[in-house]
């Protein structure tokens, strides 16, 4: 390569990582903190307040998820076809507004109303903002991106924990939702000033540049469409076996990531029988400790270029983490360690499990193929919460973190059974580029 294209390359990641990263990151973080501010609420005065039993507790908590499988496979879609941009856009509106409803609610069958609603408005919300990365970012890079991108669960974790242990003991839960919808609505602006939906569409790259970029993806798609899923439909897919592997894995790890993310406010009070600012700063620490299990196992496995590895010890060791935290629980700092253990593991495997997607279908299938990944697998938002309840209510807490623990060891052992072709390596970028001029 030439001293132009080496700039080139040097200057573009540069412009990417600053300027479509950070409006995606926010706007994940903020739908997570309207989506998971109920963990607080709960413990905080709402199940006394509005007479909610465990079950239901867990029943309000998971319900989110059966209206979220309404919009994935029609945000990914659009995403591909149409503008993730204006997708998002109005999502945010009804995230702000079913947010603020949430703090006039009178009983538990409106709270169940809202948070049904609210998962149809953030429903679409996962596949087309990995469209949108995957429209940004080549292969060598796109585990990284997509770590960056889902880190908005810990760093929400971090900011949601203290915000609302303190909203909640200076005001009261009511006031939680409310803050949080107004919250929702600032960042539409944000949102809607500074995202592009793709690099035709960016206005402040230069024509080389975008040409660069372009030229990259195309010819990752290239080699893509040599493999057997060239033509493939959604039917196709939809009968392939690693389809239904990758929907199964996410479905027994989002099982363990939401039963872990709804209840563990329930469990620190219970663990340390402190108010809810306490339960709010101890909830922290797991979360610092996701960001930096999240980096880690995505930079190695953007490294080695090994995807399944990488998706298989992160999920062993949470699944660890949390049968500790239950046989550790006379030893109240030795439970909590365990604790944050589960939070450091949290959403390691996330950003390289959807790196894989992109592997084994084209772009045109790729943004349907993660809206049902995702729908699907998100059925596990519902059970995981849900039968944390039910098993708090007629046995006891540990029977339930006991099911969260096998679930994810279910998903580790689906993680080593899938197929080899999620390691192969994609061809370096200076290699495309000096295979792109010698075809020229």
């Amino acid at each position: 390569m030439n001293i132009e294209q080496n700039t080139l390359l040097d200057k573009i990641p540069s412009q990417r990582w600053l300027r479509i990263i950070p409006p995606i990151l926010i706007t994940c973080i903020i739908s997570y903190m309207d989506r998971v501010n109920i963990a607080f609420a709960m413990p905080g005065g709402m199940d006394e307040e509005l007479g909610i039993t465990a079950s239901m507790a867990g029943l309000a908590g998971g319900i989110f998820f059966i209206g979220y499988l309404f919009l994935q496979v029609p945000g990914g879609k659009i995403a591909v076809h149409g503008s993730g941009k204006k997708f998002i856009g109005w999502s945010l509106v009804a995230w702000a507004v079913i947010s603020v409803l949430t703090g006039f609610v009178s009983n538990q069958y409106e709270l169940l109303f809202l948070r049904f609603a609210l998962g149809v408005s953030e429903g679409g919300m996962l596949p087309v903002v990995l469209t949108m990365i995957s429209n940004w970012f080549p292969d060598k890079e796109r585990g990284r991106a997509n770590a960056i991108v889902i880190m908005f669960v810990p760093i929400a974790g971090i900011i949601t924990a203290p915000l609302s242990g303190w909203i909640i003991s200076a005001l009261d839960w009511r006031w939680l939702f409310i803050i949080e919808g107004i919250m929702s609505a600032a960042v539409l602006l944000l949102w809607m000033l500074t995202i592009s939906n793709r690099p035709e569409e960016a206005r402040w790259i230069s024509p080389r540049e975008k040409a660069w970029l372009i030229n990259t993806l195309r010819q990752e798609q290239q080699a893509i469409a040599g493999k057997e899923v060239k033509n493939a439909s959604l039917k196709a897919v939809l009968s392939d076996r690693t389809m239904w592997q990758l929907i199964s894995l996410n479905f027994f790890y989002q099982t363990g990531i939401y039963g872990y993310t709804l209840w563990l406010p329930t469990i620190l009070k219970e663990l340390t029988n402190s108010g809810m600012e306490k339960v709010g700063m101890l909830a922290i620490l797991p979360y610092v400790g996701a960001m930096f299990g999240m980096y880690l196992f995505s930079t190695l496995s953007d490294r080695t270029g090994k995807r399944k590895l990488f998706v298989f010890l992160p999920l062993l060791g949470f699944a660890m983490c949390m049968f500790l935290s239950v046989t550790l629980k006379d030893y109240m700092w030795w439970s909590y360690a365990a604790l944050v253990g589960c939070g450091f593991f949290l959403q390691s495997a996330a950003g390289v499990f959807w790196t894989i997607p992109a592997k084994l279908f084209s772009a045109e299938m790729a943004g349907g193929a993660r809206g049902v990944i995702n729908a699907l697998g998100n059925l596990g938002g519902f059970c995981g919460p849900y039968a944390v309840g039910v098993l708090i209510t007629y046995y006891s807490k540990d029977a339930g973190v006991y099911c969260l623990a096998l679930s994810l060891a279910i998903a580790a052992v689906l993680a080593l059974l899938l197929p080899s072709k999620c390691d192969q390596p994609t061809k370096p970028v200076s290699q495309q580029l000096d295979e792109g001029q010698a075809t020229a």
